[in-house]
């Protein structure tokens, strides 16, 4: 299986979970890691670079930081321009059908303020059900997202822990199992 990660982290270099996330997929083989911050730091997205790219892969990770309850900027955008009518969605859409899409998703905030009661007053299911209706629209099978909470508060073993649990899941053949 081919996967291909693409990471929205506008400031990757300070970041302590998705930093360490990518110093791990670095090991595998089967991962392709795409930085788009890096990739296009005048925003300038190559649509047909970034569709070839998501054809040539089996599964198709977001990787990024929550922000505003949604993701950073750059992914928004990419998905505005690379999810196109035609190629993505729409009657001859169906480039990315029958791919697997998942999110993994770092928070500054510890899992419960992400529940009903929380301070957040919903759960990350919830909040994350807008990237639910994008694969559902793209034809991509949604599968269950990788979150980690509480990125302000953890320690060093707890965050490599995660990174190794992380490649593990994002690599699994089938991760219903």
């Amino acid at each position: 299986m081919k996967v291909l990660v693409i990471v929205a982290h506008p400031n990757i270099e300070k970041s302590v979970v998705n930093r360490a996330w990518l110093g791990e997929l670095e090991k595998h083989p089967d991962i392709t890691i795409h930085e788009l911050y890096k990739q296009y730091p005048d925003e300038k997205i190559d649509v047909e670079r970034e569709q070839r790219l998501c054809e040539e892969h089996n599964r198709i990770v977001w990787q990024f930081p929550f922000y505003w309850y949604s993701s950073p900027p750059l992914l928004k955008k990419w998905q505005d321009e690379v999810l196109t009518h035609g190629w993505a969605y729409g009657s001859n859409g169906t480039k990315l059908h029958q791919k697997e899409f998942l999110l993994a998703v770092s928070t500054g905030s510890a899992k419960e303020r992400y529940q009903a009661g929380g301070r957040n007053q919903f759960s990350m299911s919830e909040l994350l059900k807008p990237f639910q209706a994008t694969s559902n629209l793209i034809g991509t099978r949604f599968l269950p997202a990788f979150v980690f909470n509480g990125a302000y508060t953890s320690i060093d073993v707890e965050i490599e822990e995660s990174a190794k649990e992380y490649a593990n899941y994002i690599l699994a053949r089938d991760i219903f199992e």
